[in-house]
């Protein structure tokens, strides 16, 4: 589901949304996966599961998907999370650590920063414990 997400946050400027065959090629391409070990049928459970939690919205024609303004909050606060707490990602797109003097001019790229700076501080506090 990690993996999914951050291939969601990725994609995000796709303007048509990504079609649950082209989603399941590229997560398998940058994470190195097999067929075998993340199938096309759990894909789409995945993508289902999205979508009953309102992360998810699809184009009911195409079966286009795209994260929601929801989906883009969620992900990006489990991605952060799963980032720093439980280790680097493996082919993570997501390498950088956001720089602190930096001022971001969208309010997504505070919010990145905002919940980078939020995290470091529960990672400090749990060193500190």
């Amino acid at each position: 589901m990690i993996r999914l997400m951050q291939v969601l946050l990725h994609a995000g400027t796709t303007v048509g949304g990504w079609r649950a065959q082209q989603l399941h090629e590229v997560i398998l391409t940058s994470f190195g996966l097999s067929d075998q070990r993340y199938a096309l049928n759990q894909l789409r459970y995945d993508l289902r599961k999205l979508r009953a939690h309102a992360l998810l919205e699809c184009d009911g024609n195409r079966y286009a998907y795209r994260l929601t303004d929801k989906g883009v909050k969620v992900a990006l606060v489990f991605v952060l999370f799963h980032q720093r707490l439980c280790g680097a990602l493996a082919n993570s797109l997501f390498h950088h650590r956001p720089d602190a003097a930096f001022q971001p001019d969208s309010k997504l790229e505070a919010a990145v920063h905002k919940a980078d700076n939020s995290i470091r501080k529960v990672i400090e506090l749990v060193e500190a414990t």
